[in-house]
């Protein structure tokens, strides 16, 4: 297990001075970002032998998303490393330990050059420490495209530098961002559980097509960013209080 203390910023907080969706998904990668720093697997580790982790899913379960100016405690736990595959935890507490937000989340590792799955080192999987991992509902991984989803097309979205992080392609929290943007414009929904699925990575100047669908009783809304042949870059599910 890995802990860091933190506090809320103003700047990463809506209109109502609580915790943007987006920023929680920031702060539980860089808490991995960190824990990979300090224990010698970083980033620049990483891009001199040309490797790199992707995330596959995100399961993230939210209790509350605190306000502006609270104390926190972000942590991550791995719990797996087979093969090419990792599989992390991640939880928000308050000081005294209530919890906030609890997730889970499964990555690849991959050679960059050629975009193939390569077996993590075995001295990463000790050097990260294994540990048990949280008590909380795992859900599938997988997202499926619900019938007529090329029909709820929104305005196409191209990929500029900002979306892009070190390795040269969208951030998995950019797709996050772009997926609230087309499902809820400018409000910040409400949300007691976010699924993520990623199936292809998108490059600057690549077009994103968002199609949003909500479900009839409206707890449920999924945003696909597609290709232009309807195949998906990522796949988010909100479920809404």
């Amino acid at each position: 297990m890995y802990v860091w203390d933190a506090r809320i910023r103003f700047s990463e907080t809506d209109a109502n001075c609580r915790l943007k969706l987006t920023s929680l998904v920031d702060h539980f990668q860089d808490c991995s970002t960190f824990q990979s720093e300090d224990v010698g697997f970083g980033v620049k580790w990483l891009l001199e032998r040309r490797r790199v982790w992707v995330v596959n899913s995100w399961q993230i379960d939210i209790e509350r998303l605190p306000m502006s100016g609270e104390r926190v405690c972000v942590g991550t736990i791995p719990y797996d490393i087979h093969g090419f595959m990792g599989l992390r935890n991640f939880f928000m507490n308050t000081p005294s330990g209530e919890r906030l937000a609890a997730a889970n989340s499964v990555w690849s590792y991959l050679d960059i050059d050629t975009g193939e799955a390569v077996r993590a080192p075995e001295e990463m999987k000790e050097a990260y420490g294994l540990d048990d991992k949280l008590d909380m509902e795992y859900t599938s991984r997988k997202i499926p495209l619900p019938e007529g989803i090329e029909n709820a097309k929104k305005d196409p979205v191209r990929v500029c530098p900002e979306n892009l992080d070190s390795n040269g392609h969208v951030n998995n929290g950019q797709y996050i961002r772009l997926a609230i943007a087309a499902a809820f414009g400018d409000g910040e929904p409400d949300v007691a559980r976010l699924r993520a699925e990623y199936k292809k990575q998108a490059h600057l100047g690549d077009v994103l097509y968002p199609a949003v669908i909500v479900s009839p009783d409206g707890k449920k809304s999924l945003t696909a960013l597609l290709d232009d042949d309807g195949a998906s870059y990522c796949t988010v599910e909100f479920t809404l209080r």
